[in-house]
């Protein structure tokens, strides 16, 4: 059934838009008409499942419905909780759902279920919104028939890795901020006050020292040359993409990542935490190992580990177990390797899982706290010293005017 977003007058005269499901554009303005609104524009949302979307299409569908997802799958494992079929779940949190585009999307989802589809193969048209891991996992949650518990653990585990990724950027923002203020001063300097003052030195016939010629120097490359350095900084942008975007430049970028001083035990640690927490859920809701490693995989985010999880899933087509390739990777510490082996041993490998993703948590906070404190003192000093040059290349000249 095709989605169609209109905008139209309520009885008061307030004018009022929104998403509405029907067969054609005239059952649609007649639903409307009868909910007591006059409809003044309406146009057919094309739907996700008709067309087939890029990766990049589909990654920026995600970006805009990833924010409230966690809250409706919440509200979706509460109401079939109570004891509501799935259908009428649905049906109520459309009315609730902000996002045109995830509201859209789940009214879609709401039809193909009532054409016969399962929740999962309703979902499996949408891979811009839903990524495999939540469709494997209501999957296994249909086949177990315990899917609101499912659904409550995917809310769950999604809140969890949105915490984490915020937490990190939070600590990060800050140096952030200031590296980018402190380029912005150092410009404005550079190319509106430096170039006035050395006029007005020069006017009056004094010499210039050293820094104040340096300065010099480096003011005229900024005021004839700030647009080649602009496109210098696009161009690099744009090599990095298009060198991310092939397999071996992908894995040479995420190795240089893992090995950069500083952030490098960062992102490492934050990869084996979303690895633990992530084959944990899985394996709770059922989904098979080798099924729940190709899953973990897709949302490591680097090629590295990415590597390591395909090694990791032929050694146990072969009758290997997890932790030995692990141990023999060099990117899982030795420490994650014996407790996973202890975890298979004694049939609590979840529960292991779980540790391990709570200890890595907290390392990452730990890490993100030393890398902000490192960081700081690094900028201010870096800041200190482009200023002070700056300040001391100015007042230099300005000293030997007042001599004279």
């Amino acid at each position: 059934m095709p989605v169609y977003s209109y905008k139209a007058f309520n009885g008061a005269g307030q004018v009022k838009t929104g998403i509405a499901d029907a067969d054609t554009v005239r059952d649609a303005r007649l639903k409307l008409r009868r909910d007591g609104l006059l409809v003044t524009d309406i146009n057919e949302i094309e739907s996700v499942a008709k067309k087939k979307t890029s990766r990049f299409a589909q990654g920026r569908l995600r970006r805009r419905t990833q924010g409230e997802l966690p809250q409706v799958t919440r509200q979706l494992a509460t109401l079939m909780r109570s004891g509501i079929q799935l259908n009428d779940a649905l049906k109520a949190i459309i009315d609730q759902i902000e996002t045109r585009q995830l509201e859209a999307v789940i009214r879609n989802v709401r039809e193909q279920i009532n054409q016969g589809l399962s929740y999962a193969e309703a979902l499996e048209g949408h891979p811009g919104v839903f990524p495999p891991l939540y469709i494997s996992m209501v999957r296994a949650g249909e086949a177990a028939g315990n899917l609101d518990v499912v659904l409550e653990r995917l809310a769950s585990f999604m809140l969890k890795q949105s915490r984490m990724k915020n937490r990190v950027v939070a600590a990060l923002m800050y140096p952030i901020i200031m590296l980018v203020m402190g380029a912005i001063v150092v410009s404005v300097l550079m190319t509106a006050v430096v170039p006035k003052l050395i006029v007005l030195v020069e006017s009056k016939g004094g010499e210039l020292p050293l820094p104040t010629l340096i300065l010099k120097s480096t003011s005229e490359f900024f005021v004839s040359y700030w647009y080649l350095m602009l496109l210098g900084v696009i161009l690099l942008n744009m090599a990095w993409g298009a060198l991310r975007r092939t397999p071996k430049g992908r894995m040479q970028t995420d190795r240089l990542t893992l090995s950069l001083p500083l952030f490098g035990d960062l992102f490492k640690k934050q990869a084996i935490s979303r690895f633990a927490v992530t084959l944990s859920t899985l394996l709770k809701t059922g989904v098979p190992i080798l099924e729940a490693i190709k899953i973990v995989r897709e949302i490591v985010g680097n090629a590295v580990l990415a590597r390591v999880l395909d090694n990791l899933h032929s050694a146990i087509l072969e009758g290997a177990d997890i932790s030995t390739p692990l141990k023999r990777s060099g990117i899982f510490p030795p420490a994650v390797g014996y407790m996973i082996a202890v975890g298979e041993q004694s049939g609590e490998l979840e529960t292991v899982l779980d540790r391990l993703s709570e200890s890595y948590e907290q390392e990452v906070e730990l890490s993100t706290e030393k890398l902000t404190a490192a960081l700081e003192p690094i900028l201010i000093v870096l800041m200190a010293t482009a200023v002070g040059f700056i300040v001391m290349a100015i007042v230099l000249p300005m000293l030997e005017l007042g001599s004279t």
